[in-house]
């Protein structure tokens, strides 16, 4: 069993030393907070929103044309086109994918920009996957093939 005398010895020790760890990593975090910030601002890709709506003028489709076809209401579509901070489910991007008629490259553009990817180890990824390689956009269709898996279709998105 440690004395008292060892005890306080002790507790003056770890005093001392957090002191100067903290000062330490205070001077540490202002040099890495400045490598985060140059980090973020040359990595940073477009958000959701500016790839989306980037898309839909490269493939010169309409906005009712894209909504309907994916399976959005009006308001859905509005909410994403006046927020640009819309953070969609990843049912949502796969329905506008399917709907703009984009292939695997550009989708995976598009689920990335919204912090989602496809999946090979995920029955639902491997369903989009195969359907966009075979060029089935038809969001009927689609959902069609989800069931015959029993997943959870793409209509009913809206958010």
């Amino acid at each position: 069993m440690l004395d008292k005398h060892l005890l306080v010895e002790l507790q003056e020790y770890v005093e001392r030393n957090l002191n100067i760890l903290t000062y330490s990593m205070m001077e540490s975090n202002e040099i890495h907070s400045l490598e985060i910030e140059d980090f973020i601002k040359n990595k940073r890709q477009p958000t959701f929103n500016e790839t989306l709506f980037k898309l839909i003028d490269k493939k010169g489709a309409g906005d009712t044309e894209t909504y309907k076809k994916a399976g959005l209401d009006r308001r859905h579509f509005s909410k994403i086109r006046s927020n640009p901070e819309y953070r969609p489910r990843k049912n949502t991007v796969v329905a506008l994918a399917l709907a703009l008629e984009l292939n695997k490259k550009e989708t995976d553009k598009l689920l990335s920009s919204a912090g989602f990817s496809l999946s090979d180890s995920e029955t639902f990824d491997l369903v989009i996957q195969f359907c966009l390689e075979k060029k089935i956009y038809d969001v009927h269709d689609v959902n069609q093939a989800l069931d015959y898996f029993s997943l959870k279709p793409l209509m009913g998105v809206a958010e």
